[in-house]
């Protein structure tokens, strides 16, 4: 038999029988658990419909498309994965899965945030090749080649961050988030090494080849003179391409969403001091997860060509038409 006692803000449902087990829910916990609970709905929703819209288009599409529905994916995985396991645990206020699925989760989380790194890395080369190389991009950057180079990136970053799963490392539950994690600082070497290969490579060519392509835009602003027409007339083509803002855009909010959570934990852990504020730990590392979901809002603002997916693909379960309608759509044929 059950019983429940009702407070302010907690309500404690315990059994009557002989293993008497008590648990405690409390409004703020119901609160963060619902708050997990709706962004993994979020996350999973949106990253279907981004991953469902590439798949069913059938115009012409850029090459980025392919970067675009790798980071969809790894962005379903976490929604599907990681955090729903976040939800109940909220709740109860303690990790209720066991340790191994502890690890795997901390082992998922670390993979696909290298996968994201490390695709924003590829975005950002395949748009400075866009620029760089306008009258070669496309012999350049080919759709079997883009995803090969994915292919080698999600085997890559699996690889990589392997040894914690291999049991090298204890997973560490985060009572203020509640979400495993892996205990990076007991295996400080690794961990730094990781660093370097993961963000060394990534964030210096995103600097470097985002800092070509805005000062390019500036020369040809500006009036620069140059000296190849065919190249100008291609350069201006390819840099009135809206999908370098918005690849810039993806950028900036990926690390706009991290940065707290990298942030709070580099100052903890240089000065040994833990900042003892429950909820800004809580709101740093799901403001990270939150970026799985900002995604797709950018994506519909800033990208045309996603837009016009959308569009197809949205009608395209309601029409039965759907050639003749996608044909229409794409600019194929005429309106009637």
């Amino acid at each position: 038999m059950f019983r429940t006692r009702d407070t302010t803000s907690t309500m404690i449902i315990f059994s009557d029988s002989n293993d008497d087990m008590e648990i405690v829910f409390t409004l703020e916990g119901l609160t963060q658990a619902g708050i997990i609970f709706i962004m993994a709905i979020a996350i999973i929703v949106t990253n279907i419909l981004i991953i469902a819209t590439f798949l069913n288009f059938r115009g012409p599409s850029e090459v980025i498309n392919c970067y675009l529905l790798s980071l969809a994916v790894a962005d379903l995985l976490c929604g599907l994965l990681v955090v729903p396991l976040s939800v109940y645990p909220a709740v109860v206020r303690d990790w209720v899965y066991g340790d191994v699925v502890c690890r795997l989760v901390g082992y998922v989380e670390v993979t696909l945030w290298a996968v994201t790194v490390y695709t924003f890395m590829w975005i950002s080369v395949d748009r400075y090749l866009a620029v760089r190389k306008p009258l070669r991009y496309e012999t350049i950057q080919t759709k079997t080649r883009c995803q090969c180079w994915m292919a080698f990136t999600w085997i890559s970053a699996a690889m990589l961050c392997c040894p914690p799963l291999l049991g090298f490392n204890q997973p560490v539950f985060d009572s203020d988030a509640y979400i495993c994690m892996l205990d990076w600082g007991s295996m400080a070497a690794y961990s730094v090494t990781l660093s370097i290969l993961v963000l060394g490579p990534s964030l210096i060519t995103i600097v470097y080849t985002y800092t070509y392509i805005f000062n390019m835009l500036r020369k040809l602003r500006s009036g620069y003179a140059f000296h190849d027409k065919e190249y100008v007339t291609a350069l201006s083509e390819n840099l009135s391409n809206p999908s370098h803002l918005m690849s810039f855009s993806l950028v900036l909010a990926f690390w706009a969403s991290w940065t707290p959570y990298i942030g709070v934990r580099l100052y903890e852990y240089f000065t040994g001091v833990k900042i003892q504020v429950q909820f800004l730990h809580f709101g740093i590392v799901w403001l990270g997860f939150l970026n799985s979901f900002w995604k797709s809002m950018i994506l519909i603002t800033m990208s045309p060509q996603f837009r016009l997916a959308l569009r197809i693909f949205c009608m395209t379960i309601c029409c039965r038409y759907k050639g003749r309608m996608q044909a229409e759509l794409i600019g194929m044929e005429a309106d009637d």
